[in-house]
Formats: structure tokens, sequence, C-alpha cells
């Protein structure tokens, strides 16, 4: 087996790497051990043993949901200065927008009320200002309230940013475990909740980055892809200040496309792209069909010289459903007129015909004519003509040639059809 063109091999062990494994899985368990003993000890409370274990369990097995779990609690309950605006994401998250800085909760940032010194009687006897009274303590306590809430901020941050590099190099070792992304995905939300809104924005801005890195280290790794979107939509909300990227945006699935033609994912991210980006631009029809001509063009020069790639034809395939689909969603070129769209599909049919003159095992081509050639008969409304059958019967028995697994489909479509 293989993922994107690596092989996988399991090659065969020496005894000494197999004493070395079972030495791994017996540290392994006994890490485990003491886990679920301190775990229920302290009752999900932070303890720095217990927080250590969860690095080291973690570190061994990224897997290990339970104690990214546990991580959570630990950092809420003792590394995380408590924010003001509640336990409830819902409120946090709604009223980070609505001011610059977080503020935090006295009790929660003072070392102990027990060893907290009262303050004298001469503090409170009346007075000019400046002088030992009301309005000079009330200064000081404003004083040192801004200095908590500095103190916290930047405790915080430095939190923040300590489990960013600690998830980073698990991120690298293992790019496809879902638990590594989600956990990240919850520290960048607690910098929204416990940072001023230029920290916490620039905490996104360096994860944005960090993402293109892993995506150059694997161009089409879905989950970083999804997580791109993601920070994107962040990144352009008014929790952080946020403007449209969609040009960016774009302009980098265009790179990515460059460098890779079978970059699924890049395609899939530029097809959710361009509605928003024509909206933005405020394209005109004339510029709405120079656009999707020039997306067009693109596509079918990738297709001329490889036209076994599966994620060419699935893009060639969502652009021409803008021109066959086009009732009841927005499309590229919403206002082009019957006779254009006729000739659109007709022109790639004949396009398309002509590659199986130097690739007819490919079965792609024989599904993209078969696609078309009855999207033709839908947008005309009317029968399939006795040379259409006579066409689709032949590339019906390619298909069942080149792709015999899918037999089943093949006989629907023969059905159909009334072939």
């Amino acid at each position: 087996m293989s993922s994107h063109d690596i092989p996988r091999t399991s090659g065969f062990r020496t005894e000494e790497q197999t004493y070395q494994e079972l030495e791994k899985i017996k540290k392994y368990r006994d890490l485990e051990d003491q886990f679920y003993s301190l775990t229920a000890a302290n009752n999900y409370e932070y303890t720095p043993d217990l927080f250590q274990l969860t690095t080291k369990l973690l570190k061994l097995n990224p897997e290990y949901f339970t104690a990214w779990n546990v991580r959570r609690r630990l950092l809420i309950s003792g590394l995380l200065s408590r924010s003001s605006r509640g336990s409830s994401r819902s409120t946090a998250l709604s009223t980070s927008s609505s001011s610059g800085t977080t503020t935090h909760s006295s009790a929660a940032l003072s070392p102990s009320r027990s060893t907290e010194t009262p303050p004298s009687r001469e503090s409170q006897t009346p007075g000019r200002p400046g002088q030992n009274g009301t309005t000079a303590e009330t200064d000081k306590a404003g004083q040192d309230t801004e200095a908590k809430k500095a103190a916290a901020a930047e405790n915080d941050a430095n939190v923040i940013q300590s489990e960013l590099a600690f998830i980073f190099p698990l991120l690298k070792d293992y790019p496809k475990c879902y638990w590594i992304w989600n956990y990240r995905r919850w520290i960048l939300e607690l910098a929204i909740e416990h940072l001023p809104a230029a920290t916490a924005r620039r905490i996104w801005e360096e994860e944005l980055g960090l993402d293109s890195m892993m995506l150059t280290r694997d161009r089409r790794n879905y989950h970083a892809w999804a997580y791109r979107r993601y920070l994107v939509a962040k990144l352009e909300s008014a929790e952080l200040g946020g403007k449209s990227m969609v040009e960016e945006e774009f302009d980098y699935t265009t790179r990515m496309t460059r460098v890779d033609l079978s970059n699924f994912s890049a395609w899939h991210n530029r097809s959710k792209l361009i509605p928003r980006l024509l909206d933005e631009r405020r394209a005109s029809d004339v510029a709405r069909r120079a656009f999707f001509d020039e997306e067009l063009g693109r596509v079918k020069e990738g297709l001329n010289v490889g036209p076994e790639d599966q994620s060419l034809w699935f893009y060639h395939q969502f652009l021409m459903s803008n021109v066959t689909d086009y009732v009841g969603r927005a499309t590229i070129i919403p206002n082009l007129d019957f006779k254009d769209r006729i000739t659109y599909v007709t022109t790639e049919l004949d396009e398309i015909e002509e590659l199986l003159e130097d690739f007819d095992d490919v079965k792609w081509i024989y599904e993209a004519l078969m696609e078309y050639t009855l999207s033709l008969q839908r947008l005309q409304e009317r029968q399939l003509d006795a040379a259409e059958k006579e066409r689709l019967a032949v590339w019906l028995g390619k298909l069942r040639e080149l792709d015999p697994l899918r037999n089943g489909r093949w006989d629907d479509v023969a059905a159909d059809c009334k072939l």
C-alpha cells in the first residue's frame, strides 16, 4: 500500500529491535499506570507531576485522547488565569470581538486571600488627593489591578506559546493524527479568550505560516487543508479584527496547483473560493465569462498532458456543472444564454473525444464523454438519438473492460439510457 506515492514497508525486526520494542511498551504501561493513579488521586486538579505525565504519554502515543483531555483540564485548573468572561465558550467568543483586552478574576490572580495584608486604619482616613486618603488608595488599587492583568496576560501568552511549541514536533511526526489537530485548535481558541486581540491575532497569523510549512512537506494533507480553511475563516472574522483573505488564498491555490497538478485538495479549495472571489470583485457578466474561460483553459492544459489525473477531471466537472446545472444555485456564469451553454458542452465533447486518439485506455475520458452526452440531452430536454446511444454503448463497453469492479454501475447507466 502507499499514501501519496509514499510506499509503506514493514521490515524484518532483529532480536535486539524486538527487545527494545518490548522495553518501550513496558515503559509506556508504567507511565499509563502512574497517569491513572494520579488522575484518580487528584480528581484532575493541576499538579506538575500529572502535567508532566501527560507530556511523556503523548510523546509516546499522540492518539491517547484521554491524556489530551486531562491536559486540557490541567491547563484550565492550574496554568491559565481564569477569564472574567466566564466558563461558557459561547460567551467568551461572542464578547471577544467587542474588547481588545481580556480582564481576569482578581481572586484567581491574587496569591491567596489568607496571605493578603488588610488595609491599615490610616489608609482608610479621608484626605486630600495625593495624601493617605481614598483617592490615593484608589489610584494604587487601580495600578495593582492593571499590573495583575498584565502579569496574567503575559503568563497566559507564555502557556499558550509553550503548548503550541510542545505540539509542533508531534504534528511533524504524526501529521494525520486527528487529536493533535483538534488540541491545537483548542489552544488557539484559548488565545482569543485569554489574550489581547492584537496578541491573539499575531499567534493565529503565525499558525497560518506553520500550516503553509506543513503543506510544503505534504501538499495533499487533508488535515492541513481543513485546518487552513479554519484558520482563514477565523482571521477574517470580527473576533480578530480581520478582513477578507479570499484573494490571497486564491493565489495560494494557484501556486499549489502549479507545483502539483494532482493536488485534489488545492483544486477543491479553489472551487470553494471562486464564488466569493467573483462576488467581492463585483465581476460583470463579461468578467465572469473571461474568468470561466481562463479556468477551463487552465484545467484542459493539464488534461492534455495527463488525462489519467482524477483530480483534474473532478475540477473540470465542477467547472462544467456551472454550465449544465445552473438553476437554483450560485454559479460562475449565471447569465450565460442557452445557446452558449450548448456550445460549451458540444465543444468539450469534441475536444475530450480527441484525447482518445492518444489515450484510449484512460477510463476518466470515457466517463466524461458519457456524463456530458447525458448533460447535453437534459439541457435540450430531449431523448437520446440513435447515434448517441451507439456511442454510449461503445463507451460503456470500454468502461466495463477498464473498470470491471463497477459493472453494477455500468448496468444501471445502460438501463437508464435504455441501451
